[in-house]
């Protein structure tokens, strides 16, 4: 496997994103080392300044940027949308960078590997130069940091999922929008509908991805074609159901899961707890179960409603459900979890 100078000239490219912001803040708290850092923004935030480290920087623009002025980038991780990493992330790469993309323009292409660290790390190791990484979509990877331990002991036949995804998802402006629909409900003031074009406050809809024939969307389409890529999987059958839900940050998943062999309660339970990525809770007495308030900010998976499902013959059925950040885990944290490993 290919390894990064030790400490690489990073760019990041969406800097001024909600997903942008995070990796900044995340590179901060691992102390990633970079050497240098180059910030790239649309049009309209060219000119904005962050800081890291306690130095102040300025965000650039990609489209006066040439060829030969990327040749000392490292490290390039994008979120800055599917049009901007089909024409920019190839460039990036044939000047020398590895790339990390959070968009869905590589997903499906065979020359990029699809990764998540707890889930398929190995994917990595054919690569000995540079390279475009794609990261799975957020609720695809919340699931199989929960999951893969239990299809790599038990053997995940079929899952059914029902997500409940956060503003977080459509990015920054979509959470301003929820915001600003709390100020104008508490001031009777008409709300601002322009991101999903209805009530987003007190209300659950349709994720707003685009629907097929089939009647399935695209980010239910996702848990299954990129589950089956990274597992390696062409047999293993998904079905899935996405919304939103009027939540800031953190998605939610409903899990059903049927097993290849019988399990029980405590098997699935000891192999969540030694899972990396994973924490339960799971409180019955006290009915405290994962909750996007608490999983926002955090890294970790969290688990809980653990429990056999009857309508599975045989003891191979479970429930469960989680949280997990989609900012985080689900985007910037996946995206330098995958860089580190090129350290």
């Amino acid at each position: 496997m290919m390894r990064l100078p030790n400490p690489p000239t990073v760019a990041i490219i969406g800097a001024t994103g909600a997903v942008g912001r995070e990796m900044l803040a995340i590179l901060e708290e691992r102390s990633f080392p970079v050497r240098s850092l180059r910030l790239f923004a649309s049009p309209r935030s060219v000119g904005t300044r962050i800081t890291f480290r306690n130095e102040s920087m300025t965000c650039e623009a990609l489209e006066n940027t040439a060829a030969a002025d990327l040749s000392s980038i490292n490290l390039a991780l994008f979120s800055a949308g599917k049009g901007i990493s089909k024409e920019w992330a190839p460039r990036f790469r044939d000047a020398g960078a590895l790339v990390v993309d959070n968009s869905s323009a590589f997903r499906a292409d065979p020359a990029c590997p699809l990764v998540v660290p707890e889930v398929n790390p190995h994917a990595l190791d054919a690569l000995h130069g540079p390279a475009i990484i794609a990261n799975p979509n957020c609720s695809t990877i919340l699931a199989l940091v929960a999951v893969t331990p239990l299809h790599r002991a038990i053997g995940v036949e079929r899952m059914v999922a029902a997500t409940y995804q956060a503003a977080s998802g459509a990015g920054a402006s979509a959470m301003a929008e929820l915001e600003s629909q709390a100020h104008a409900f508490a001031a009777n003031q008409p709300f601002d509908t322009r991101i999903f074009g209805r009530q987003y406050l007190f209300n659950v809809f349709s994720h707003n991805s685009a629907i097929g024939d089939d009647g399935y969307n695209e980010e239910e389409r996702k848990l299954l074609t990129e589950t089956r890529r990274m597992w390696e999987s062409s047999t293993v059958r998904i079905s899935a159901t996405c919304v939103r839900v009027p939540t800031l940050r953190a998605h939610a998943e409903a899990l059903h899961l049927e097993f290849a062999r019988a399990t029980s309660e405590s098997e699935i339970r000891t192999l969540l707890a030694h899972a990396p990525g994973v924490r339960i809770v799971d409180d019955r007495a006290a009915n405290r179960f994962p909750e996007p308030l608490d999983a926002a900010g955090g890294d970790d998976v969290l688990v809980g409603r653990i429990r056999m499902d009857p309508s599975v013959p045989n003891d191979r059925g479970a429930a469960l459900f989680l949280c997990g950040d989609q900012i985080r885990k689900g985007a910037a944290l996946n995206a330098i979890q995958i860089a580190e490993r090129f350290l």
